[in-house]
């Protein structure tokens, strides 16, 4: 924080005052490191395409012109932040959204951006 004060348009106003409000600097971190983990468009086509179920990473790397290990990478930082969960079956593993609501909350997201 800047020790220097700041002068007020109407002499009345502190930082302590907006900050009342504002998520801790550690919530903040978590925010943005989940708001990283989609804001890719490979790691957005993955969510569009678990949401209608659970797919075997063999289906989900046939959706894309990228080798294993990238989309492996993909997936490996959703599954860290939350957004997917996988589960081991065999040789392969499969994947499916953590909340089925992240796409209705992305488009209303987008949306309002718009």
């Amino acid at each position: 924080m800047n020790s220097k004060k700041n002068v007020c348009c109407e002499g009345n106003c502190s930082s302590e005052k907006l900050l009342v409000k504002v998520p801790s600097d550690e919530k903040l971190e978590v925010n943005s490191s989940i708001l990283k983990s989609i804001a890719d468009p490979t790691r957005l086509k993955i969510i569009y395409l678990l949401k209608n179920g659970e797919l075997c990473v063999c289906e989900i790397l046939d959706a894309f012109d990228k080798s294993q290990s990238t989309i492996s990478h993909h997936l490996n930082m959703m599954k860290k932040e939350g957004i997917i969960n996988g589960r081991k079956q065999g040789k392969w593993i499969y994947y499916k959204l953590a909340n089925e609501e992240i796409i209705e909350t992305l488009e209303t997201l987008f949306e309002l951006i718009r």
